[in-house]
This record gives C-alpha cells, sequence and structure tokens, in this order.
C-alpha cells in the first residue's frame, strides 16, 4: 500500500452534466449513449448497436423494476439481502455483490447494468465494448487502455489515470464519491475506484471502501477493507490530495 497525505477539497456539480464524457478518446470505436430514465450510458463498441443496447436496457430494467415490485426490501436496504435462486440473472449478480461487500444489493446496481448490456452488446457482434454507467465501468477491449480517474475538483482528477493490459479484460471498473455524484456514500472520498472481474462486485465494493474513508482518518483504513473481499483486483482512493493505492493497480499521470 502507499499513501500521500494532505488536505481535502470541496465538491463540484458538473457530474450531474457527466462532463468528463468529453474526455473520452474512442478511436476506431464507433461512440454512442443511451438514455432510458435514470440508466444513463455512454457506449463505446466495434459497430454502431444503439437499438440493441436500447433493447438490453429496457429487459434489465424490467426485471430489476418487476422484482423490486415484488421485494420493495430490495430498493431500500443498505445491508445484504439473502440469496434468491427465482431471481433474474442481473438481481443474483447484485445479491451476489451485497453479501461480498457487506452492503445492500443496489450498491451494485450501475455496476450490473454496465456488464449485462456490455455482454448483450457482444453477443450482438460489438467486437469490442465499453460501457460506462455514471463512473461504473464493463471494459473488455483487445489492446492496453487508459482509463481516467475522475475526482471533482481533487487536483487529481482527471491527472491520474489505470494503465489496464489487454490481458486484464474484460474487467469491472466501478468508482463511488462521497463529494461527487448522486449516489450514497457514507464517507468522503472524491473518488474510490475498484477494478474486478465482476462488474457488480466492483460498485458494490466501491460502496464498502468508500463508506470506509473517513474524517480524521488514514486511507490505509479504508484500503485495508479491498483485499478481504475475494474477487477483488486493486482500488485506488482519492480524497483532496491524498492518494492511495492497493493491488493490481499501474497509475499513469494524464
Amino acid at each position: 500500500m502507499t499513501v500521500k497525505r494532505k488536505k481535502k477539497l470541496p465538491d463540484p456539480c458538473s457530474y450531474r452534466k457527466r462532463t468528463y464524457r468529453n474526455r473520452v478518446e474512442h478511436g476506431e470505436l464507433v461512440s454512442f449513449e443511451v438514455r432510458i430514465r435514470e440508466t444513463d450510458l455512454q457506449i463505446l463498441a466495434g459497430k454502431e448497436l444503439h437499438h440493441e443496447a436500447s433493447a438490453a436496457v429496457f429487459q434489465y430494467r424490467s426485471q430489476l423494476e418487476g422484482y423490486i415490485a415484488r421485494y420493495p426490501e430490495f430498493a431500500t436496504s443498505l445491508v445484504p439481502l439473502p440469496t434468491d435462486p427465482t431471481a433474474p440473472p442481473i438481481v443474483k449478480a447484485m445479491l451476489a455483490a451485497g453479501i461480498a461487500a457487506a452492503v445492500g444489493p443496489m450498491a451494485a446496481v450501475a455496476g450490473a447494468m454496465a456488464e449485462y448490456v456490455g455482454l448483450a452488446l457482444l453477443a450482438a457482434g460489438a467486437g469490442e465494448v465499453v460501457v460506462e454507467n455514471g463512473g461504473d465501468i464493463y471494459f473488455c477491449r483487445n489492446q492496453e487502455s487508459v482509463v481516467g480517474i475522475f475526482a471533482g475538483i481533487s487536483p487529481h482528477s482527471n491527472r491520474v489515470g489505470l494503465k489496464i493490459p489487454a490481458s486484464l479484460m474484460p474487467l469491472g471498473i466501478c468508482t463511488s464519491s462521497g463529494t461527487v455524484g448522486h449516489s450514497l456514500s457514507l464517507g468522503e472520498a472524491d473518488a474510490v475506484t475498484v477494478l474486478a472481474k465482476d462488474t457488480a462486485l466492483a460498485d458494490a465494493v466501491a460502496t464498502l471502501v468508500g463508506n470506509a474513508v473517513q474524517p480524521g482518518q488514514s486511507l490505509e483504513v479504508a484500503l485495508a477493507k479491498a483485499p478481504t473481499v475475494p474477487g477483488v483486483l486493486g482500488v485506488v482512493i482519492i480524497r483532496g490530495e491524498e492518494l492511495g493505492a492497493w493491488g493490481e493497480v499501474e497509475l499513469v499521470p494524464l
């Protein structure tokens, strides 16, 4: 583990406008967005698959909404719920992620949606695909890539990236924040980015680690949460000028 300690900086409001998406370099991939109610995706794919992506979002939103209609606690619980062998696959993934990370299943919703839409596009012939859902990413490319970390107005925001080797993909790269965006976090991190093969798990663990970034505490305390969850490959925490990392993480300047 490595940690640099300094001060916390306040929050910007530009995240709601997804201005960080303007920095994405899509190269030879086709870039398009899908917005359906709360779901707001930026997608890079080997070909234009907007219709297929929209159909996938409708499919998985319908599964989630149907399950929540039967079990309302799924949408509100801040603690893990038991596995349900009768649940749709995306719900099972969220339940499993919540159990692994000791958080409520909805902590995994954005990551789960990103991965399930990504898998649907790969099945439709996308070849390569990147699905970003509010900072949570399902990443499946055939080449080494760099993913930037958006951390509000921290001096590290959009200046530090993760180098992702092709051998590590497909990969889930999910970010939680206590100062940026609308997702619930009980900590004060500007960004907690978690890497895992399972994108729902990465999303849930980002919440777990983010909740542990508390005032006056070293980042070491929060970093130590990540290795306790099987399947987590690495984590980066940014709080103001502080930056800490653990695991299979290669940071590069942007």
